[in-house]
């Protein structure tokens, strides 16, 4: 039986920014995130765990590696568990308006508009397609067992129902993935599972456990408008 524990990376410095963040701004783990992911790679030693996996962003690698390594077991990167592409909203000073358009986009995928795109990014059935090319690596190449894979809270949500059919975009609009989540699915039936889990973080702790979102229009539980 296969499972995969879907880990969103913690904490780095665009969550606070709110910068947009996927393939040209790149920053590494802030001291909070490195301690999310101890807590994390804490909570997941006993888990009999074949594969770590992340996408080639630094906060995914970097979470990645710690929770990998008392398992003695490489971080697999894999370009298909990026986050998503937004394209030109990359880089804009203008983040309120950003932000915005952002939220127009997915929206819009949320209703069933997978062909829109972000300018310059991609679109929803873009997005889905290469996450299950990953999912599909990821069985092929790493045996039976427990996979972890460390991603992004945009690409866990809008490629979940891919995996299980009873769970759909629109229940997952408004259920913010927060930093060192784990969402686990079994699988059951070649690439289709049964969400066990989803998005918990009550592993996390103390500091670990004051979480901020990396989305303007989504909130942690207790976190401040600034």
């Amino acid at each position: 039986m296969n499972r995969f524990l879907l880990v969103r990376h913690a904490e780095n410095k665009a969550n606070l920014t709110k910068e947009f963040s996927c393939r040209k701004i790149d920053y590494s783990l802030t001291e909070k995130g490195r301690l999310q992911a101890q807590q994390t790679a804490e909570y997941l030693r006993s888990q009999p765990i074949v594969s770590v996996y992340a996408s080639p962003l630094k906060r995914t690698i970097e979470t990645a590696e710690i929770i990998a390594n008392p398992f003695g077991l490489p971080v697999q990167v894999l370009e298909e568990f990026r986050e998503v592409d937004v394209g030109d909203l990359e880089g804009t000073e203008d983040l309120e308006t950003g932000w915005e358009f952002h939220r127009g986009i997915v929206d819009q995928w949320y209703a069933g508009r997978s062909d829109v795109a972000f300018p310059g990014g991609e679109d929803y059935q873009t997005l889905y397609n290469r996450m299950k090319t990953g999912y599909q690596e990821v069985l092929s190449h790493s045996g039976e067992g427990i996979h972890v894979i460390v991603t992004h809270g945009g690409v866990i949500n809008l490629a979940l129902p891919g995996l299980c059919p009873n769970i759909t975009l629109e229940w997952l609009q408004n259920r913010p993935v927060m930093n060192c989540s784990i969402t686990e699915v079994e699988i059951t039936n070649g690439l289709t599972g049964r969400l066990v889990e989803y998005a918990s973080y009550g592993h996390l702790y103390g500091e670990a456990a004051k979480l901020v979102s990396g989305v303007p229009y989504w909130k942690a539980p207790g976190e401040q408008d600034v």
